[in-house]
């Protein structure tokens, strides 16, 4: 691979994050053991968007890996495919980054069937390779490779959830929810409002959490208290925009959407 394919996966701005703990010392001594890192939190808790920020802050390209239930392991490592020439290979996301020296991040990996996620074992162990049967070849990862995967352990079923075969070959980090204070900090941030109404959109968001096993699967997560700041700042009116943002995507369930927009209703 040259170096402008290498480039090009690079993160050119510093991403927007806001450090709640010491998560930052702990990836990069991770990073510099070349240690396989798994992300653990409820969905847009910022797991995503700490990756970014980490592979800008190492200057280390990163190639994302939306991972669904209809990934084959051809998607991940590559295939032939066939055109005007005959057949050539064509290397999966995995593979590009063992050979460029990537973070690869599989995102929400449980969503992948377990064959598929197998893989990913050669190349989280002292071997570092990946082996492209199809094409006969061993990949030895480039220096700089690490896998990251990330999910949300509260939300898989048992069928779901990652085999022990595969979790032993992580160091895992716990994300979650920021504190008050900090995701008022960042709501106002990236959604561009002023830290009244984002404490307003906080404090409904923690209503929202603590019917979490009580009706809903999920509370309100830091990115739709974003996109509400968002719709707020163009213009929409507060209950609107909680409503579009926050309560709808929620739940279908008519008594929780009163319950919800009863707290909308009491901060704004």
């Amino acid at each position: 691979m040259s170096e402008i394919d290498r480039d090009q996966y690079l993160i050119k701005e510093e991403p927007y994050y806001r450090s709640v703990a010491n998560e930052v010392e702990m990836y990069q001594a991770a990073y510099d053991a070349r240690m396989p890192v798994m992300l653990k939190g409820p969905t847009g808790c910022g797991k995503s968007r700490f990756v970014e920020y980490m592979a800008w802050h190492l200057h280390k390209p990163l190639i994302t890996v939306a991972c669904n239930e209809d990934m084959t392991a051809s998607d991940l490592v590559g295939r032939f495919l066939l055109d005007i020439n005959g057949t050539k290979w064509q290397d999966g996301p995995l593979t590009v980054a063992a050979r460029i020296g990537a973070i690869c991040y599989l995102d929400e990996v449980v969503e992948a069937r377990q064959d598929t996620t197998v893989v990913i074992h050669p190349l989280t162990d002292h071997r570092r390779n990946l082996p492209l049967e199809k094409k006969g070849e061993l990949v030895t990862a480039h220096p700089d490779f690490q896998i990251v995967i990330s999910y949300n352990p509260g939300y898989q079923s048992l069928m779901k959830d990652l085999k022990q075969s595969t979790k032993q070959r992580f160091g895992a980090m716990d994300f979650n929810y920021p504190e008050a204070e900090t995701e008022t900090e960042i709501v106002a941030h990236e959604g561009g409002v002023d830290v009244q109404t984002a404490q307003k959109l906080v404090q409904v968001a923690q209503r929202s959490r603590n019917l979490k096993g009580h009706g809903l699967d999920e509370g309100m997560s830091t990115r739709l208290l974003i996109y509400a700041a968002q719709l707020i700042g163009k213009g929409i009116d507060p209950e609107s925009a909680c409503r579009m943002a926050l309560v709808r995507p929620l739940t279908d369930d008519p008594d929780m959407r009163d319950t919800l927009d009863a707290a909308v209703n009491t901060y704004f």
